[in-house]
Protein backbone atom coordinates (compact mmCIF):
# COMPACT_ATOMS: atom_id res chain seq x y z
CA UNK A 1 0.00 0.00 0.00
CA UNK A 2 3.26 2.41 0.79
CA UNK A 3 6.60 2.23 0.98
CA UNK A 4 8.59 5.44 2.72
CA UNK A 5 7.09 8.28 0.94
CA UNK A 6 6.64 7.47 -2.16
CA UNK A 7 3.13 6.05 -3.17
CA UNK A 8 0.75 7.11 -5.34
CA UNK A 9 -1.95 8.30 -3.85
CA UNK A 10 0.41 10.85 -1.69
CA UNK A 11 1.95 11.77 -5.10
CA UNK A 12 -2.04 12.69 -5.89
CA UNK A 13 -2.28 14.15 -2.87
CA UNK A 14 0.89 16.58 -3.05
CA UNK A 15 -0.37 17.30 -6.60
CA UNK A 16 -3.56 18.49 -5.24
CA UNK A 17 -2.01 20.45 -2.43
CA UNK A 18 0.15 21.89 -4.46
CA UNK A 19 -2.13 23.49 -6.97
CA UNK A 20 -4.48 24.68 -3.91
CA UNK A 21 -1.55 26.43 -2.17
CA UNK A 22 -1.13 28.28 -5.58
CA UNK A 23 -4.80 29.42 -5.31
CA UNK A 24 -3.72 30.30 -1.51
CA UNK A 25 -0.60 31.99 -2.76
CA UNK A 26 -2.40 33.83 -5.23
CA UNK A 27 -5.23 35.09 -3.15
CA UNK A 28 -2.84 36.04 0.05
CA UNK A 29 -1.26 38.23 -1.99
CA UNK A 30 -3.94 39.16 -4.10
CA UNK A 31 -6.21 39.85 -1.01
CA UNK A 32 -3.70 42.71 1.26
CA UNK A 33 -3.14 44.12 -2.52
CA UNK A 34 -6.67 44.54 -2.71
CA UNK A 35 -7.08 46.28 0.83
CA UNK A 36 -4.40 48.31 0.41
CA UNK A 37 -6.01 50.03 -2.30
CA UNK A 38 -9.15 50.67 -0.03
CA UNK A 39 -7.22 52.00 3.13
CA UNK A 40 -3.90 52.36 4.46
CA UNK A 41 -5.02 51.82 8.34
CA UNK A 42 -2.66 49.20 9.54
CA UNK A 43 -5.67 47.96 12.10
CA UNK A 44 -8.17 47.60 8.83
CA UNK A 45 -5.69 45.69 7.20
CA UNK A 46 -3.98 43.54 10.34
CA UNK A 47 -7.92 43.19 10.36
CA UNK A 48 -7.90 41.66 6.69
CA UNK A 49 -5.49 39.08 8.49
CA UNK A 50 -6.81 38.13 11.28
CA UNK A 51 -10.43 37.50 9.53
CA UNK A 52 -8.59 35.14 7.16
CA UNK A 53 -7.32 32.98 10.06
CA UNK A 54 -10.10 33.46 12.82
CA UNK A 55 -12.26 30.49 11.32
CA UNK A 56 -9.08 28.64 12.90
CA UNK A 57 -10.41 29.81 16.62
CA UNK A 58 -13.75 28.90 15.62
CA UNK A 59 -13.94 25.73 13.67
CA UNK A 60 -11.14 23.87 14.14
CA UNK A 61 -12.01 21.85 16.78
CA UNK A 62 -15.64 20.26 14.94
CA UNK A 63 -13.53 20.41 11.71
CA UNK A 64 -11.12 17.96 13.29
CA UNK A 65 -13.63 15.66 14.61
CA UNK A 66 -15.29 15.12 11.71
CA UNK A 67 -11.88 14.20 9.61
CA UNK A 68 -11.94 11.22 12.04
CA UNK A 69 -15.75 10.21 11.26
CA UNK A 70 -15.93 11.61 7.02
CA UNK A 71 -14.19 10.68 4.17
CA UNK A 72 -11.63 13.03 3.77
CA UNK A 73 -11.25 13.09 0.46
CA UNK A 74 -14.30 13.86 -0.21
CA UNK A 75 -14.31 16.74 2.82
CA UNK A 76 -11.03 18.57 0.93
CA UNK A 77 -13.15 18.03 -2.74
CA UNK A 78 -15.85 19.80 -1.27
CA UNK A 79 -14.02 23.10 0.26
CA UNK A 80 -11.79 23.30 -2.47
CA UNK A 81 -14.96 23.67 -4.72
CA UNK A 82 -16.48 25.98 -1.64
CA UNK A 83 -13.31 28.15 -2.19
CA UNK A 84 -13.65 28.60 -5.66
CA UNK A 85 -16.85 29.82 -5.84
CA UNK A 86 -16.15 32.91 -3.36
CA UNK A 87 -12.37 34.01 -5.02
CA UNK A 88 -14.74 33.85 -8.52
CA UNK A 89 -17.52 35.49 -6.80
CA UNK A 90 -14.54 38.25 -5.86
CA UNK A 91 -13.00 38.56 -8.69
CA UNK A 92 -16.58 39.24 -10.42
CA UNK A 93 -16.79 41.85 -7.86
CA UNK A 94 -13.68 43.69 -8.40
CA UNK A 95 -14.47 43.54 -12.32
CA UNK A 96 -17.70 45.60 -11.51
CA UNK A 97 -16.13 47.91 -9.00
CA UNK A 98 -18.23 47.16 -6.12
CA UNK A 99 -16.26 45.58 -3.61
CA UNK A 100 -15.46 47.12 -0.23
CA UNK A 101 -13.40 46.58 2.40
CA UNK A 102 -16.27 44.80 4.33
CA UNK A 103 -16.79 42.74 1.25
CA UNK A 104 -13.20 41.69 1.09
CA UNK A 105 -13.48 40.84 4.73
CA UNK A 106 -16.62 38.79 4.12
CA UNK A 107 -14.61 36.74 1.21
CA UNK A 108 -11.56 36.01 3.49
CA UNK A 109 -13.94 34.67 6.30
CA UNK A 110 -15.44 32.49 4.09
CA UNK A 111 -12.18 31.09 2.26
CA UNK A 112 -10.65 30.75 5.70
CA UNK A 113 -13.63 29.08 7.00
CA UNK A 114 -13.44 26.05 3.91
CA UNK A 115 -9.59 26.08 4.48
CA UNK A 116 -10.15 24.58 8.07
CA UNK A 117 -11.53 21.94 6.16
CA UNK A 118 -9.00 21.27 3.36
CA UNK A 119 -5.98 21.32 5.53
CA UNK A 120 -7.16 19.43 8.61
CA UNK A 121 -7.77 16.70 5.48
CA UNK A 122 -4.39 17.04 4.08
CA UNK A 123 -2.47 16.57 7.08
CA UNK A 124 -4.61 13.64 8.70
CA UNK A 125 -4.45 11.78 5.58
CA UNK A 126 -0.53 11.73 5.96
CA UNK A 127 -0.04 8.54 8.20
CA UNK A 128 -2.43 6.45 6.18
CA UNK A 129 0.02 7.08 3.25
CA UNK A 130 3.21 6.36 4.43
CA UNK A 131 5.04 4.32 6.82
CA UNK A 132 6.65 5.86 10.19
CA UNK A 133 10.14 5.83 9.29
CA UNK A 134 8.79 7.90 5.85
CA UNK A 135 6.64 10.50 7.90
CA UNK A 136 9.41 13.24 8.21
CA UNK A 137 9.97 12.94 4.34
CA UNK A 138 6.36 13.32 3.66
CA UNK A 139 5.79 16.34 6.15
CA UNK A 140 8.79 18.09 3.59
CA UNK A 141 6.81 17.17 0.54
CA UNK A 142 3.65 18.32 2.02
CA UNK A 143 5.85 21.83 3.74
CA UNK A 144 7.98 22.22 -0.25
CA UNK A 145 4.28 21.62 -1.60
CA UNK A 146 2.81 24.63 0.11
CA UNK A 147 5.84 26.89 0.40
CA UNK A 148 6.12 26.25 -4.13
CA UNK A 149 2.31 26.92 -4.45
CA UNK A 150 2.05 29.69 -1.63
CA UNK A 151 5.13 32.13 -2.07
CA UNK A 152 7.33 30.59 -5.14
CA UNK A 153 4.77 31.03 -7.55
CA UNK A 154 1.83 31.46 -6.17
CA UNK A 155 3.15 35.21 -4.63
CA UNK A 156 4.92 36.80 -7.50
CA UNK A 157 1.90 35.52 -10.01
CA UNK A 158 -0.89 37.31 -7.48
CA UNK A 159 1.07 40.60 -7.50
CA UNK A 160 1.87 41.15 -11.49
CA UNK A 161 -1.46 39.94 -12.26
CA UNK A 162 -3.10 42.23 -9.79
CA UNK A 163 -0.90 45.22 -11.35
CA UNK A 164 -2.32 43.92 -14.65
CA UNK A 165 -5.71 43.82 -14.11
CA UNK A 166 -6.95 43.61 -10.99
CA UNK A 167 -10.18 41.34 -10.94
CA UNK A 168 -7.53 38.33 -12.62
CA UNK A 169 -5.77 37.01 -9.45
CA UNK A 170 -9.02 36.06 -8.03
CA UNK A 171 -10.78 34.58 -10.81
CA UNK A 172 -7.22 32.82 -11.61
CA UNK A 173 -6.87 31.52 -7.72
CA UNK A 174 -10.51 29.87 -8.53
CA UNK A 175 -9.72 27.74 -11.62
CA UNK A 176 -6.41 26.55 -9.17
CA UNK A 177 -8.85 25.29 -6.81
CA UNK A 178 -11.26 23.62 -9.38
CA UNK A 179 -8.21 21.75 -10.14
CA UNK A 180 -6.63 20.88 -7.10
CA UNK A 181 -10.67 19.26 -6.23
CA UNK A 182 -10.12 17.15 -9.94
CA UNK A 183 -6.48 16.02 -8.51
CA UNK A 184 -7.78 14.43 -5.95
CA UNK A 185 -9.95 11.56 -7.00
CA UNK A 186 -6.88 10.06 -7.96
CA UNK A 187 -6.30 9.79 -4.24
CA UNK A 188 -7.33 6.23 -2.96
CA UNK A 189 -7.46 4.07 -0.08
CA UNK A 190 -7.12 5.05 3.31
CA UNK A 191 -9.45 8.38 3.64
CA UNK A 192 -11.00 7.23 6.27
CA UNK A 193 -9.65 6.55 9.85
CA UNK A 194 -12.81 4.58 10.94
CA UNK A 195 -16.36 3.32 9.67
CA UNK A 196 -19.04 5.98 9.45
CA UNK A 197 -21.51 4.30 12.03
CA UNK A 198 -21.74 6.39 14.95
CA UNK A 199 -24.44 8.99 15.02
CA UNK A 200 -23.93 12.79 14.61
CA UNK A 201 -25.10 13.54 17.83
CA UNK A 202 -21.73 11.69 19.28
CA UNK A 203 -19.44 14.53 17.86
CA UNK A 204 -19.47 16.40 20.85
CA UNK A 205 -18.74 13.42 22.89
CA UNK A 206 -15.44 12.70 19.85
CA UNK A 207 -14.14 16.01 20.44
CA UNK A 208 -14.26 15.58 24.36
CA UNK A 209 -12.54 12.44 24.26
CA UNK A 210 -9.94 14.01 21.77
CA UNK A 211 -9.31 16.88 24.50
CA UNK A 212 -8.81 14.54 27.83
CA UNK A 213 -6.50 12.49 25.46
CA UNK A 214 -4.14 15.48 24.45
CA UNK A 215 -4.53 17.05 28.01
CA UNK A 216 -2.99 13.63 29.32
CA UNK A 217 -0.10 13.98 27.23
CA UNK A 218 2.47 16.21 28.80
CA UNK A 219 4.49 16.50 26.11
CA UNK A 220 2.17 17.02 23.13
CA UNK A 221 0.57 20.00 25.29
CA UNK A 222 3.89 21.49 25.63
CA UNK A 223 4.34 21.50 22.33
CA UNK A 224 1.12 23.03 21.65
CA UNK A 225 1.82 26.04 23.89
CA UNK A 226 4.99 26.80 22.29
CA UNK A 227 3.62 26.73 18.59
CA UNK A 228 0.71 29.14 19.73
CA UNK A 229 2.97 31.70 21.17
CA UNK A 230 5.20 31.76 18.61
CA UNK A 231 2.54 31.68 16.30
CA UNK A 232 1.02 35.02 17.84
CA UNK A 233 4.55 35.90 18.11
CA UNK A 234 5.52 35.82 14.24
CA UNK A 235 1.70 37.06 13.16
CA UNK A 236 2.21 40.82 15.31
CA UNK A 237 4.70 41.19 11.70
CA UNK A 238 3.61 38.78 9.60
CA UNK A 239 0.47 41.03 9.10
CA UNK A 240 1.70 43.76 8.37
CA UNK A 241 3.72 42.54 5.70
CA UNK A 242 2.53 44.46 2.75
CA UNK A 243 2.61 47.99 4.65
CA UNK A 244 6.50 46.82 5.91
CA UNK A 245 7.13 46.49 1.77
CA UNK A 246 5.18 48.91 0.48
CA UNK A 247 5.78 51.76 3.19
CA UNK A 248 8.95 51.32 4.88
CA UNK A 249 11.00 49.41 1.73
CA UNK A 250 8.86 51.62 -1.03
CA UNK A 251 8.41 48.57 -3.49
CA UNK A 252 5.57 48.47 -6.12
CA UNK A 253 3.20 46.04 -5.64
CA UNK A 254 4.62 44.44 -8.61
CA UNK A 255 7.58 43.94 -6.83
CA UNK A 256 5.66 42.86 -3.10
CA UNK A 257 5.09 39.43 -5.07
CA UNK A 258 8.76 39.36 -6.00
CA UNK A 259 9.64 40.04 -1.92
CA UNK A 260 7.73 36.71 -1.38
CA UNK A 261 9.15 35.05 -3.96
CA UNK A 262 12.32 35.37 -2.15
CA UNK A 263 10.87 33.71 1.32
CA UNK A 264 9.57 31.26 -0.69
CA UNK A 265 12.71 30.54 -1.73
CA UNK A 266 13.96 29.90 1.68
CA UNK A 267 11.22 27.75 2.40
CA UNK A 268 12.09 25.30 0.14
CA UNK A 269 15.61 25.18 1.31
CA UNK A 270 14.42 24.72 4.76
CA UNK A 271 11.84 21.83 3.80
CA UNK A 272 15.12 20.15 1.91
CA UNK A 273 17.52 20.21 4.85
CA UNK A 274 14.97 19.46 7.68
CA UNK A 275 15.44 15.63 7.57
CA UNK A 276 19.19 15.74 7.32
CA UNK A 277 19.30 18.96 10.12
CA UNK A 278 17.22 16.49 12.62
CA UNK A 279 18.94 13.64 11.91
CA UNK A 280 22.68 15.12 12.68
CA UNK A 281 21.17 17.39 15.47
CA UNK A 282 17.79 15.99 16.84
CA UNK A 283 14.65 17.59 16.77
CA UNK A 284 14.39 19.47 20.06
CA UNK A 285 17.87 20.99 18.97
CA UNK A 286 16.40 21.75 15.44
CA UNK A 287 13.19 23.11 16.72
CA UNK A 288 15.22 25.53 19.22
CA UNK A 289 17.15 26.55 16.26
CA UNK A 290 14.85 27.55 13.83
CA UNK A 291 12.47 29.29 16.41
CA UNK A 292 15.97 31.19 17.60
CA UNK A 293 16.70 32.47 13.46
CA UNK A 294 13.12 33.25 12.85
CA UNK A 295 13.79 35.76 15.46
CA UNK A 296 17.21 36.95 14.53
CA UNK A 297 15.49 37.70 11.33
CA UNK A 298 12.56 39.24 12.08
CA UNK A 299 14.57 42.14 14.74
CA UNK A 300 17.35 42.41 11.61
CA UNK A 301 14.05 43.48 9.62
CA UNK A 302 13.53 46.15 11.88
CA UNK A 303 16.34 47.99 11.10
CA UNK A 304 17.29 47.35 7.22
CA UNK A 305 15.98 50.08 4.79
CA UNK A 306 17.37 48.05 1.71
CA UNK A 307 14.91 45.79 0.29
CA UNK A 308 17.61 43.05 -1.33
CA UNK A 309 18.42 42.54 2.12
CA UNK A 310 15.30 42.74 3.78
CA UNK A 311 14.12 39.83 1.00
CA UNK A 312 17.45 38.18 2.35
CA UNK A 313 16.29 37.96 5.54
CA UNK A 314 13.08 37.14 4.81
CA UNK A 315 14.04 34.28 3.49
CA UNK A 316 16.18 32.74 5.87
CA UNK A 317 12.55 33.23 8.12
CA UNK A 318 10.82 31.00 6.10
CA UNK A 319 13.35 28.46 5.89
CA UNK A 320 13.69 28.81 9.53
CA UNK A 321 9.68 28.43 10.10
CA UNK A 322 9.30 25.56 7.50
CA UNK A 323 12.05 24.18 9.06
CA UNK A 324 10.39 24.12 12.85
CA UNK A 325 7.11 23.44 11.26
CA UNK A 326 8.54 19.76 9.67
CA UNK A 327 9.48 19.01 13.29
CA UNK A 328 6.23 19.50 14.91
CA UNK A 329 4.07 18.45 11.95
CA UNK A 330 6.46 15.03 11.91
CA UNK A 331 5.84 14.53 16.19
CA UNK A 332 2.13 15.40 15.94
CA UNK A 333 1.84 12.46 13.36
CA UNK A 334 4.47 9.98 15.14
CA UNK A 335 3.03 10.75 18.75
CA UNK A 336 -1.15 11.19 17.99
CA UNK A 337 -2.84 7.49 17.21
CA UNK A 338 -4.63 7.84 13.84
CA UNK A 339 -7.98 7.44 15.55
CA UNK A 340 -7.71 10.48 17.32
CA UNK A 341 -5.45 12.49 14.70
CA UNK A 342 -7.90 14.79 13.59
CA UNK A 343 -9.27 15.78 16.74
CA UNK A 344 -5.91 16.54 18.46
CA UNK A 345 -5.11 18.31 15.32
CA UNK A 346 -8.22 20.19 15.73
CA UNK A 347 -7.11 21.31 19.56
CA UNK A 348 -3.89 21.86 18.16
CA UNK A 349 -5.18 24.44 15.14
CA UNK A 350 -7.43 26.49 17.39
CA UNK A 351 -4.62 27.39 19.93
CA UNK A 352 -1.98 27.64 16.92
CA UNK A 353 -3.60 29.05 13.96
CA UNK A 354 -6.57 31.15 16.39
CA UNK A 355 -3.15 32.96 17.49
CA UNK A 356 -3.07 34.35 14.48
CA UNK A 357 -6.03 36.67 14.29
CA UNK A 358 -4.53 37.82 17.87
CA UNK A 359 -1.40 38.42 16.78
CA UNK A 360 -2.19 39.86 13.82
CA UNK A 361 -4.61 42.79 15.66
CA UNK A 362 -1.78 43.54 18.27
CA UNK A 363 0.56 43.73 15.12
CA UNK A 364 -1.91 46.54 13.99
CA UNK A 365 -2.24 48.15 16.98
CA UNK A 366 1.63 48.61 17.35
CA UNK A 367 2.36 49.79 14.23
CA UNK A 368 -0.17 52.06 14.54
CA UNK A 369 1.05 53.62 18.06
CA UNK A 370 4.43 53.72 16.48
CA UNK A 371 4.18 54.59 13.11
CA UNK A 372 6.37 51.70 11.14
CA UNK A 373 5.34 48.31 10.47
CA UNK A 374 9.55 47.91 10.93
CA UNK A 375 9.52 48.38 15.00
CA UNK A 376 6.91 45.89 14.80
CA UNK A 377 9.27 43.45 12.89
CA UNK A 378 11.84 44.15 15.36
CA UNK A 379 9.49 43.79 18.41
CA UNK A 380 8.34 40.60 16.92
CA UNK A 381 11.80 39.07 16.29
CA UNK A 382 12.72 39.82 20.19
CA UNK A 383 9.43 38.16 21.36
CA UNK A 384 10.42 34.64 19.30
CA UNK A 385 13.77 35.11 20.85
CA UNK A 386 11.85 34.53 23.84
CA UNK A 387 9.63 32.39 23.11
CA UNK A 388 12.83 30.07 21.47
CA UNK A 389 14.72 30.21 25.25
CA UNK A 390 11.24 29.33 27.02
CA UNK A 391 10.97 26.18 24.79
CA UNK A 392 14.02 24.94 25.79
CA UNK A 393 12.91 25.15 29.70
CA UNK A 394 9.47 23.20 28.48
CA UNK A 395 10.94 20.40 26.39
CA UNK A 396 14.37 19.79 27.76
CA UNK A 397 13.09 16.76 30.17
CA UNK A 398 11.57 14.98 26.95
CA UNK A 399 14.58 15.87 24.54
CA UNK A 400 15.00 11.38 24.65
CA UNK A 401 11.66 11.15 23.60
CA UNK A 402 11.68 13.51 20.76
CA UNK A 403 14.47 12.41 19.80
CA UNK A 404 13.49 8.61 20.20
CA UNK A 405 10.65 9.56 17.67
CA UNK A 406 13.25 11.05 15.50
CA UNK A 407 15.08 7.52 14.85
CA UNK A 408 11.55 5.83 14.76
Amino acid sequence: MRDGVVSRPLNWLLASSAVSNLGDGIGKVAFPLLAATLTRDPVLIAGLAATQFLPWLLFALPAGALMDRVDRRRAMIGANLARAGVVAATGLLVLSGSVSIWLVYVAALLIGTAETVADTAANVLIPSMVDRPGLEGANSKLQAAEIVGQTFLGGPLGSLTFVVFAASPFLLNSVGFVLAAALLLGVTGGCRSRPAKRAPARLRTDLAEGLRWLRGHRLLTRLVLVAGLLSLAVELAQAQLVLYALEDLRLSEAAFGLFAFVGGAGGLAGAALAPRLIRSAGRLGVLAGSMTATGIAFVAMGFVTDAVAAAALFGVFAAAIVTGNVVLGTLRHALVPDALLGRVLGVWRTVVWGAIPVGALLGGLLTRAVGSAGVTFAASGALQIAIAALAVLLLRAYSAEVNERSAA
